[in-house]
Formats: structure tokens, C-alpha cells, sequence
């Protein structure tokens, strides 16, 4: 399906495919947790595959982990509880935005660095990378601290929420410098191919989450009793202490990349190279993740249970797609890799590949959210009318959730070569220009409430999906620079 001509596709997928010195799944298994030298623009394909797809995999199943326990767990504060998460989260997506797109940029550029074989061009670029995550996150902070409650009234919150839940806001918006390190960090990572240093730093930001979500919302033994707070506080001491972790390891080197001291310095070129390949990533970002203000908006106004039905599906939903994005990660590391080693055959053999195996998951879970869908929010809410609402944009997501798997690993391609351009304009016209208006006008103008925002998400979402896969067909990518 691609543009270029068929025999240096099969040839270099063939190349990847070379036969090599037999290695029990288990050795395989163990390599990809600990991390190792490979060269994945060298080792059979589907080892490399495998090398970087665990750790990631695994890496966001315990993000993914991590939400549903804290949904879970602030769930028993009350619908009213729930809702603020699920609107702070909603500005949130605005900060997730940021730190996603800028770390598409840096997991790009770290990866074309690499494959060319520049190590010391890869730490120099890491370094400009985390000044402009420090940066990014002053104003965020600013808005978190002194306007927490003039944002949720923005929001729609109701009165429980502007009394007891902005300070839920507070912390998480105004410690979102950790938010932004991670991403940031673990990109550098990710981009150098020490996929295994990503997965065990969340494993300890998440760990330490899980732990002390309860403690401090609930004052569990010695620990105060903080409510919705507490949920916030455990978070940024988890995810602080996660960054802290990454700092120490960047420093000390990892398998592929380390920095040195004497690369402590500004290097405008190589910043304003990360902060213009990232533009487009942001924007990306911000477009689909705005959209997803608009909707929790929508829903706002038509209930708390609404935006809490809607808060636990999207939690669940989370759940179930990282695993997905760990493997789409994977592509977009082969992708720069082999780039940057002049092999686009073997990149684009690489996507498919990783394709074909998120459709599979995602087939599965499509089967789980059809005949468990109730159930599944039962599991975080004994309220009736947030299963029923909840439960219903699970089975509606079950019809076409294989769709989101094809579309991780394209959009992925796209960032991982550096064409984050492409993906942004996409978002504009499926997000924007279809999902936004459609959502409101089958919700509110035909009065079909949360279903219509539902089926509207379907809607944009399948077709995005389709989209992004057929231009990822035509090749253009492989052209882009950075």
C-alpha cells in the first residue's frame, strides 16, 4: 500500500526478517524489561518489535492502572467528586496538549538522531528539551494557583465542586511541572531506545500513586484524612518522585543516551529546532484534546451524572487503549530510527506490523465492552443512572474500537518521522469541524442528551481513524526533517 516502488519495501523487510541466533521467548522477555544495545535499525524486525513494544506496553498499563485505582478510589466521594476530576482533567487535556506534543517532537528528533548515529546531538537535544518543559509550565501553574475556581465555574461545576473541589485543581494544575518532565523525559528516553528506563520510571511515579491515593484521601492510619485533595496530593509526590528518578538515570546514562555536565548549556538553534518541529504536535494535541472540553461542557449542562458517567467510561477507556499506545510508541521510535539510518522501507514495515497486532487487542476489547459494559462502571459507582449513562458510550465505542488501533500506530508514523504538521490539519476538520458541532447538535438541538455527544465521539472518531490510515499509505512521510 505504499507510493514506493515495491522491490526496496520487500528487500529491506526482508533484510529485517534475516534469520538470527535463536533466543527463548522468556530471554527475549527478560532483555526487554532490563533494557539493551541493540540497534533497532539492525536486528530482525520482530525482535526489535518486541524489545521496544514490552516496556512500553507495560509502561502504560500501569498509567492506565493508576487512573482507574484513582477513579475508584474518589468514586466514593460521590458523583460531585467524580465530576471534578473529570473537569479539571478536562483542562488538563489542554497541559497533556502541551507535554504530549512537545514529546512527540523530542522522541522524533532524539530518534533521528540516533539511527545517524550522533549520541552526543541526542543528549544536547534532551537538555534543550527539558528547558522548554520548565518553561511551558509557568503559566499553567500561575492559572492552577490564584484561579482554580473562577476555571470550574467556567466549567459548569456545581456547588459541591467550587466549595470542596477546587483545590483538587489547585494541586494538580499547579504542580504540572512533573506532568510535563515525565512526558518530556521519558521521550528522550523512548526516542533513544531505552524504552525499559520509561516503563520502570512510571512503574515508581504510579507505584507510589496507587499507594498513597487511599492514605490521603481517606486518612488512613498516620495520614490525614484530605478528601479530593488527597487524590491530587498523591499524585504530584508520585510523579514528582517519578521525575527525580528520570533526572538521576539521564545522568548517570542509560543504555543509549546519557548526558553529560559540559552539555548543560543553551543551544538556541537546537531549542528553537524542537520547540518548531513540536508546534505541530501541540497543536495536534490541542485541537483534539479542546474537543474534549467541548463535550465534557456539553455534558455539564446536562448533569453530573452525565460528566461522571462519561468521566469512568473515558477512565476505563484509557485503560484499555494504553496498552495499544505502548505498541504505537514502539512504532514511532522504529519509525525516526530508521529514518535517520536511511531505511524507510523498513520504518514503514514496521508500522504495519505493530497495525496489525493493536487491531487484534482492540478487537478484543471491543468484545469485552459489548456484553460487560454495564458491569465495568458498576465496578467504580453503585449510582444507576451513571452506569446507564457510562454503559452506554462503552457499547457504543465497542462498534468501532479496532479503528482507534490502526489509527494510534498511523498518527504515531506521522510524529515518529516528524511530519506532526499533517496529523494537526487532520484533527481540525474530524475534531473541530465534525465532532464538535455534530456532538452538540444530537445532544442539544435533536435532544438526544449524553447519547448524542456519544454518537457523535463515534462518528468523528471512526472517520479520523479511516482517514489517518489511508494518507499514511501514500508515503509522504518518509520525506520528512528534522
Amino acid at each position: 500500500m505504499s507510493t514506493e516502488p515495491q522491490s526496496t519495501g520487500q528487500i529491506e523487510a526482508s533484510a529485517a526478517e534475516a534469520p538470527a541466533p535463536a533466543q527463548s521467548l522468556w530471554a527475549e522477555l527478560r532483555d526487554a524489561i532490563r533494557g539493551t544495545n541493540a540497534d533497532y535499525t539492525k536486528i530482525p524486525m520482530r525482535k526489535a518489535v518486541f524489545l521496544l513494544a514490552v516496556p512500553m506496553v507495560l509502561e502504560l498499563v500501569l498509567e492506565s492502572t493508576f487512573a482507574v485505582v484513582d477513579i475508584f478510589f474518589v468514586a466514593k466521594l460521590g458523583p460531585s467528586a467524580v465530576a471534578t476530576v473529570g473537569l479539571t482533567e478536562s483542562l488538563l487535556f489542554l497541559l497533556y496538549a502541551i507535554a504530549m506534543g512537545l514529546a512527540m517532537s523530542v522522541t522524533a528528533v532524539v530518534a533521528r538522531r540516533i539511527g545517524e548515529g550522533n549520541r552526543e546531538g541526542a543528549a544536547v537535544a534532551a537538555v534543550q528539551a527539558i528547558g522548554v518543559a520548565v518553561l511551558l509550565a509557568v503559566p499553567f501553574a500561575v492559572a492552577g494557583i490564584f484561579f482554580a475556581k473562577d476555571l470550574l465555574r467556567l466549567m459548569g461545576a456545581d456547588p459541591w465542586t467550587l466549595e470542596h473541589g477546587y483545590p483538587y485543581m489547585q494541586w494538580m494544575l499547579g504542580g504540572n511541572v512533573v506532568i510535563i518532565l515525565l512526558f518530556v523525559i521519558n521521550a528522550i528516553f523512548r526516542g533513544a531506545g531505552d524504552a525499559a528506563i520509561a516503563m520502570r520510571v512510571l512503574w515508581l511515579a504510579n507505584g507510589l500513586n496507587i499507594l498513597l491515593c487511599p492514605l490521603l484521601i481517606f486518612g488512613i492510619g498516620p495520614f490525614p484524612e484530605m478528601g479530593i485533595e488527597g487524590a491530587a496530593l498523591a499524585t504530584v509526590i508520585g510523579r514528582g518522585t517519578g521525575v527525580l528518578y528520570q533526572l538521576w538515570v539521564l545522568f548517570r546514562g542509560g543504555k543509549h543516551i546519557r548526558v553529560a555536565a559540559s552539555q548543560l548549556a543553551w543551544h538556541g538553534a537546537i531549542m528553537w529546532n524542537i520547540v518548531r518541529t513540536s508546534l505541530g504536535g501541540i497543536g495536534q494535541m490541542i485541537v483534539a484534546m479542546t474537543s474534549w472540553i467541548f463535550l465534557m461542557r456539553i455534558l455539564a449542562g446536562i448533569g453530573s451524572e452525565a460528566v461522571a458517567g462519561a468521566t469512568i467510561a473515558i477512565r476505563i477507556m484509557m485503560f484499555t487503549l494504553m496498552p495499544a499506545w505502548g505498541m504505537s510508541n514502539a512504532a514511532a521510535t522504529l519509525v525516526g530510527q530508521n529514518l535517520g539510518a536511511g531505511q524507510p522501507g523498513r520504518a514503514e514495515a514496521s508500522v504495519w506490523r505493530i497495525g496489525w497486532y493493536n487491531m487484534a487487542f482492540t478487537l478484543l476489547i471491543s468484545v469485552l465492552f459489548f456484553f460487560l459494559h454495564d458491569r465495568l462502571i458498576a465496578i467504580f459507582t453503585d449510582d444507576a443512572q451513571v452506569i446507564d449513562i457510562g454503559g452506554q458510550w462503552l457499547r457504543i465505542l465497542s462498534y468501532s474500537y479496532f479503528v482507534y488501533g490502526w489509527w494510534m500506530v498511523a498518527v504515531q508514523a506521522f510524529n515518529g518521522a516528524g511530519d506532526t504538521v499533517t496529523p494537526t490539519k487532520i484533527n481540525v476538520v474530524f475534531f473541530w469541524l465534525l465532532q464538535i458541532p455534530l456532538s452538540y447538535v444530537l445532544a442539544i438541538t435533536l435532544g438526544w442528551q449524553h447519547t448524542g455527544v456519544f454518537w457523535g465521539v463515534f462518528v468523528s472518531e471512526t472517520s479520523v481513524g479511516l482517514f489517518t490510515l489511508w494518507l499514511f499509505s501514500r508515503g509522504r512521510w518518509k520525506t520528512a526533517q528534522v
